[in-house]
């Protein structure tokens, strides 16, 4: 029950606005003075607020103002049968929802209660979920909060509830796949099958077969009927993983189906009709596909009714210590490790790598990571990936290199530049050994001898 302060100084319009909003099932408190109406908000947090703009003593927007500064949440609905044009666009930036001009009608007033309370209402729902989501790390399969992740889990709540196609795109790696389990498994078809069907893992010839099913005798080797893909997921859903690598006859057989839902076996002239809510995933741009004639465009709007794109790793980082973690938790388990977490030293290594394979090359890395780790943490130099070496000594050895014809000493040189990073190393970690060779990607003993060869404490 929604309640609601009415403020009007003119005491017939404030007893016929109380009859009727107490008859539409509304909790109505009613005063005929701005300053109390003050102190009424400061006492009961009303969810909408009815005020006159013209008061004596106290204007309705001063209690408006006040209003929005007590709880600014609260809906306001300006009346005045005085108010100006300049008053009603002030009322308005005050924050108020509406005005509403006297002499006024009842269906006319009950219909902007009724909208501005339901929009109240969705965004207080969309702010809970947004409070909720802030603290989730685990989304189904997802692991992130980035606020790009955000989005995306507000996006699968609100589609999962529709039966609209959804087409994914992403690069290679980016979890695609899990994005559509998501939607499959917070949607009422959670219980039906979530048929997943790699379009280019399949030959052409064999594509409508996999797809439709066949009957017996429809070509050679077809020795019995055979249900296809689509109708095995019937009432639930189908995952179109590489979309754009299906050739144009497909398309076209696969247009009828996301249109009418219907399609026919092989070798069949019998329609069968499905159920199924169509997910698309693609790592290449469909759009120039279409305008470079491989891709249908009529297909395409078919699928792409609502789109996500699932962010590269690289865009948000700040996942990477929450990726790494559960990766580790997940592999030191498979391989019965005592290993907990990832050094300090190992997460910054990994920091300024741009993970060109995203999410699915984390993984493979700390799998390798957690294989041939000897200690119970993952420490840099478990850490084995020739990419990022190469493209790490790439960006940082981009040197003003200066050789005098009277030449140098290039022992002597080398040796500075080594006794620079190892003190610079010491001085970061307060003299600690041991996290000044992890930074140095060397072992402890190794950090010991060179020390002792260039004389240094």
């Amino acid at each position: 029950m929604a309640k609601i302060l009415v403020a009007d100084d003119d005491i017939s319009i404030l007893e016929f606005l109380k009859e009727m909003l107490a008859k539409e099932g509304y909790k109505v408190s009613c005063t005929d003075d701005g300053a109390k109406a003050i102190e009424m908000l400061k006492k009961i947090p009303y969810d909408l607020l009815l005020c006159d703009i013209r008061m004596e003593k106290i204007s309705g927007l001063e209690v408006l103002k006040k209003a929005k500064e007590l709880y600014p949440n609260i809906v306001v609905i300006m009346i005045s049968a005085f108010a100006t044009t300049e008053t009603a666009v002030e009322a308005v930036r005050l924050g108020a929802y509406d005005y509403i001009p006297k002499p006024f009608k009842i269906d006319e007033i009950s219909q902007t209660i009724r909208r501005a309370l339901e929009r109240k209402t969705l965004a207080q729902e969309k702010e809970a979920l947004e409070r909720e989501l802030k603290q989730t790390v685990h989304f189904g399969n997802i692991v992130g909060n980035s606020p790009q992740m955000m989005k995306i889990y507000t996006l699968i709540l609100q589609v999962a509830k529709t039966k609209t196609n959804v087409l994914i795109s992403g690069e290679s790696g980016t979890g695609k796949e899990l994005i559509a389990e998501a939607i499959h498994s917070n949607s009422d078809r959670r219980d039906r099958p979530f048929v997943v069907i790699n379009c280019g893992g399949i030959p052409e010839t064999l594509m409508e077969s996999e797809l439709c099913g066949h009957k017996k005798g429809a070509f050679t080797g077809a020795i019995d009927h055979k249900r296809g893909l689509f109708e095995i997921a019937d009432g639930g859903t189908v995952f179109l993983d590489e979309i754009g690598e299906i050739t144009p006859p497909i398309q076209i057989k696969l247009l009828r189906l996301v249109q009418e839902k219907v399609f026919k076996r092989v070798g069949d002239t019998e329609d069968i009709s499905v159920d199924i809510r169509i997910i698309s995933a693609t790592n290449k741009d469909l759009e120039k596909e279409v305008i470079e004639g491989r891709f249908r465009e009529d297909l395409f709007y078919r699928l792409n009714v609502i789109h996500i794109n699932a962010p590269p790793l690289r865009d948000r980082h700040e996942d990477l210590p929450l990726l790494a973690q559960h990766f580790l938790e997940k592999y030191a388990k498979e391989m019965e490790k005592e290993i907990s977490k990832l050094s300090s030293y190992a997460l910054d290594m990994l920091s300024r790598y741009d993970f060109p394979g995203n999410v699915r090359e984390l993984e493979n890395m700390i799998e390798r990571s957690v294989a041939l780790s000897t200690t119970n943490i993952i420490l840099p130099e478990s850490i084995t990936l020739s990419t990022f070496k190469r493209d790490t000594m790439a960006k940082s050895s981009t040197l003003d290199i200066d050789i005098s014809l009277s030449g140098f000493n290039l022992e002597e040189t080398l040796n500075d530049m080594e006794k620079k990073y190892i003190k610079k190393a010491l001085e970061t970690t307060t003299d600690n050994k041991k996290k000044a060779a992890e930074i140095l990607g060397i072992n402890l003993r190794s950090l010991r001898y060179r020390l002792k060869k260039l004389k240094m404490k």
